[in-house]
């Protein structure tokens, strides 16, 4: 079946030729896709696995791999509009196709048939590019349960399915768990929180004809509560509707999206799978194909940051109690106390608030920072494109670059930045489809991004809309997404399966976001996307330079929270027996925190009932990655700091970034992590930079 054929269907999710019609695609339109592709699919696969069909790498991807990637994008657009444009029917239909989509891949990575042809292939006759694919294919096959037979491999299937049947129900619970909690705030509970707060959470009570402030746990307006509002038991009520969601320990209704029977099924579901294809846990299996070589090198290398990070934390941890005994009032401290007094001492420190630089901050303007700092640094340009979209807000670009045959399409992008109700909190980066010399029509697929943030969006005042303010948070958050849409979408790598960000060590995959939000700490840089949303004036140095000076404020304590997590994460996935109830997880929790925490949460904290990256993220032993591809994002951009002082300029230095975008950028998974890495840098990466950059060399 051809694409014209099936767009004549009249199916959206059957229709190919270009981009995703989130315009026409409804609940209905799921289930006859997915059957219909899937079926597509399965028949490709019998086709390539008869004994007849030769061991050839383009015949094999030209039968199946076109077919296979069909699915791929179609399920892709569906999976997106589940986690931006949640509604129960799509949800109901997103969840009908879920086990039949995840039975098909299991089935196709476990296929010892298709592994035996992939064997039988000659590495001689492969390019490199097909050459390190085809590693990858191996190893894959291996991991998918291709060497099981029997019931085992029926087990493993099984598994599968349930495993991806559990992360869903993981997310669901957290989403609902978020948008099923409000509270409404008095004028005077919200004496402290920042006009444009104000003024949106009015608005939100407005629409639904009621008096107040309505506060609810999503980011825009959950933190800048804790940040700002002098009442702590306003803060006190946020906080513990914020920490308790999804868990035994929420109120009323509530304690229905209760995750802590899921979080046991699904680490005991791991435990099992990892032990079947011969390893001692998940976290053995999580590894193989990332850069760390085993469990316990993570954990050493976790334990060590801790040890280095400690001193600096507690000095941060008691310099917070004296001030918010001698100027809050605050002799004894609670949980929620500590965004409020962390905000004060900021302020009384460094005469700095992020509320007093946000005004400057308007999206438009940092959207245009950016893609200027892009354009200057990778040779590109981007411009406004048209294509359907799923809600008013979202924009779409195109990104071109100039060659001697003229204007070339690189790559394209989805912006899609503000939160609602119905889209999952948190910012990410996913394709929609990978740049591929397609072997069915000989023709350049061009990738596509999305980039979603959740931003709050402007506010109407005396009539007049305003443009939406960012903190400084904010657009380094979009600054980071916006380094994994360019991995994905800057690579000159023709093989799907090892171009962009595909076959990238996931450890490495968080080096090109992180670089990128070094730039938003460079005066020459950040001073061209800033104007006060009323006065038009760009950020005044002086408040710059109190913005750089609390940069590194309390950055013990944010190391050892990330490294709270992580090492939470690694020893959970490597217990020689699975911790496979809440207690049991939460006891964990509380032995990882009495080893790196300096400040630990009251005993109803339930933080694992939410941590959505671990347990529906794909960062089950893997959440170390951050850290971990911080000491590579930091050592590269100390690259751009040495060019710009040995020429006197800033840190847009084209010719750094040209090597930069060709070694590491434009070669994606075509080879491992670490000789790209030593391609640009002409060495293995060191923690110092990483140290230095956070104030505590």
């Amino acid at each position: 079946m051809n694409a014209n054929t099936a767009q004549a269907e009249g199916n959206p999710l059957l229709d190919f030729l270009d981009l995703p019609r989130f315009d026409l695609i409804t609940p209905a339109c799921v289930g006859p896709a997915v059957d219909q592709l899937i079926q597509a699919a399965s028949e490709a696969l019998e086709t390539v696995t008869a004994a007849s069909f030769p061991a050839k790498w383009e015949l094999l991807s030209k039968t199946l791999d076109v077919p296979a990637e069909r699915l791929s994008r179609a399920w892709g657009a569906v999976s997106h509009l589940n986690s931006v444009a949640d509604t129960p029917e799509l949800r109901a239909a997103y969840n009908a196709s879920l086990p039949k989509v995840t039975e098909f891949w299991t089935r196709l990575g476990a296929d010892e048939r298709l592994y035996a042809k992939y064997k039988a292939m000659d590495p001689g006759t492969l390019t490199p590019e097909q050459a390190q694919a085809h590693k990858n294919a191996l190893r894959g096959f291996v991991l998918g349960g291709a060497d099981l037979t029997g019931d085992a491999k029926t087990r493993f299937a099984w598994l599968q399915e349930r495993q991806a049947e559990l992360a869903q129900k993981f997310s669901e619970n957290a989403l609902d768990a978020t948008d099923a909690f409000a509270y409404f705030a008095t004028a005077d509970e919200m004496a402290g929180v920042p006009d444009d707060v104000v003024q949106a959470t009015a608005s939100a009570a407005l629409a639904e004809g009621k008096t107040g402030h309505k506060l609810t746990l999503k980011m825009p307006c959950y933190l800048p509560v804790m940040q700002f509002a002098h009442s702590s038991q306003l803060r006190e009520t946020l906080y513990r509707a914020y920490v308790t969601r999804a868990s035994d320990q929420a109120s009323g209704e509530a304690i229905k999206f209760d995750n802590g029977a899921i979080m046991g099924e699904l680490l005991s579901l791991r435990h099992e799978e990892a032990q079947l294809l011969g390893y001692r846990h998940h976290a053995d299996v999580s590894l193989v194909p990332k850069m760390a070589e085993s469990p316990e090198q993570v954990i050493a290398f976790l334990r060590d940051l801790a040890v280095k990070s400690r001193p600096f934390a507690e000095k941060d941890l008691a310099d917070l109690r004296a001030f918010a005994a001698s100027e809050l009032s605050l002799p004894d401290p609670q949980a929620w106390d500590w965004p409020y007094i962390g905000e004060k001492l900021k302020e009384a420190r460094y005469a700095f608030s992020e509320q007093e630089v946000k005004p400057y901050f308007t999206a438009p303007k940092v959207l245009a920072g950016l893609f200027q700092i892009v354009e200057t640094l990778f040779e590109v340009a981007i411009r406004p494109d048209s294509a359907p979209v799923w809600n008013d807000g979202v924009a779409f670009y195109r990104i071109e670059r100039q060659s001697p045959e003229g204007t070339q399409l690189v790559g394209q992008f989805y912006l899609d930045p503000s939160a609602r109700t119905g889209k999952r909190g948190g910012a990410w980066m996913d394709d929609v489809r990978a740049r591929w010399l397609r072997p069915d029509t000989g023709t350049l697929q061009t990738p596509v991004a999305h980039l979603v943030c959740n931003f709050a969006e402007g506010v109407e005042v005396d009539g007049v809309v305003r443009p939406a303010l960012l903190t400084h948070d904010d657009v380094i958050t979009l600054f980071h997404e916006f380094g994994h849409g360019l991995h994905h979408m800057l690579t000159q790598v023709n093989e799907r399966d090892v171009s962009g960000i595909s076959g990238v060590e996931w450890d490495a995959v968080e080096l090109p976001s992180q670089f990128m939000e070094n730039f938003c700490w460079e005066w020459d840089v950040l001073k061209h996307m800033t104007a006060h949303v009323d006065t038009g004036e760009p950020l005044p140095r002086a408040l710059f330079d109190k913005m750089l000076a609390a940069k590194n404020y309390q950055s013990g304590l944010q190391t050892l929270r990330q490294v709270e997590f992580s090492l939470f994460d690694m020893l959970l996935h490597s217990l020689p027996e699975p911790a496979t109830s809440p207690e049991a997880i939460q006891a964990l929790q509380q032995q990882v925190r009495d080893e790196v925490a300096v400040l630990n949460p009251p005993p109803y904290s339930r933080t694992p009932n939410t941590f959505s990256h671990i347990f529906a993220g794909g960062y089950s032993a893997g959440y170390y990655s951050y850290k971990w591809a911080e000491v590579l994002s930091s050592d590269a951009y100390a690259a751009f700091e040495e060019a710009a002082q040995a020429s006197g300029h800033n840190t847009l230095d084209v010719a750094t970034g040209r090597r930069y975008r060709q070694a590491i950028l434009e070669a994606g998974g075509s080879r491992p992590a670490m000789e790209s890495f030593k391609a640009f840098r002409g060495r293995e990466p060191s923690i110092d930079a990483l140290m230095r950059h956070q104030g505590m060399a």
